[in-house]
């Protein structure tokens, strides 16, 4: 994996650097990384799905109300699972983006991707779209699926007053039922078995797994 290659994390870096710099006022800035060191601090990641593990089945509805079940996808080869916060996060918009680049070589690979949030589904479309997404954008209102992957956190009350003053109110986006949690970002690389072969789970949002490691990890599954 050469760093030349790793375009979405140099797009990561590149939007941490701006967003931090130049558009987020410093007060502001300063809820959000007290808010990531909270995360961090209470453990919620040691809890989550990893390696080894076995995820059970699920059925989620896609931004055009088709339902996507898991096992149908496993079936068919491995799946690639992408938990993301929403279409309103700058970086989950890049991850996607990578996302959709490796979306032919995935498919070569015999395995499908499937990405996740808490969006209603109306939000669901607008991400795929703004996107160009060609692979389901799936709605899990509520959180229910995150919740079974152990990766669901309630936001605290200042940062979910600096996100609805940011334009991102989570009851806007998600519901009132997904008003106040989010999943931390997350990718998961199962077998055909159900069987988590790669887990990547990171509480620090501008940070996510570059593409070019589900590549080497479906590789890993072929070989």
């Amino acid at each position: 994996m050469t760093t030349s290659k790793m375009q979405t994390t140099t797009e990561l870096d590149e939007a941490r650097g701006y967003y931090r710099n130049q558009v987020i006022p410093p007060e502001k800035l300063k809820i959000m990384d007290r808010a990531t060191e909270e995360l961090i601090a209470s453990g919620t990641k040691a809890a989550a799905l990893k390696e080894g593990d076995r995820v059970d089945d699920f059925i989620l509805g896609d931004a055009h109300g088709k339902p996507v079940r898991l096992q149908s996808l496993l079936d068919a080869g491995p799946v690639v699972i992408s938990f993301y916060r929403g279409g309103w996060c700058p970086y989950c918009n890049i991850e996607l983006r990578g996302l959709q680049r490796v979306l032919p070589e995935i498919k070569a690979l015999g395995a499908s991707l499937v990405a996740i949030s808490p969006q209603l589904p109306d939000n669901s479309l607008s991400t795929e779209e703004k996107n160009h997404l060609a692979f389901p954008v799936l709605s899990d209102v509520g959180n229910d699926v995150a919740r079974r992957f152990g990766i669901v956190y309630r936001l605290p009350d200042d940062l979910l007053e600096t996100y609805t003053a940011f334009n991102h109110g989570l009851a806007d986006m998600n519901g009132e039922e997904g008003g106040t949690e989010l999943p931390i970002p997350a990718t998961y690389v199962l077998d055909r078995t159900g069987m988590i072969r790669l887990a990547f789970i990171e509480e620090d949002y501008t940070k996510r797994l570059d593409p070019q490691a589900i590549l080497e990890a479906l590789r890993g599954l072929v070989g």
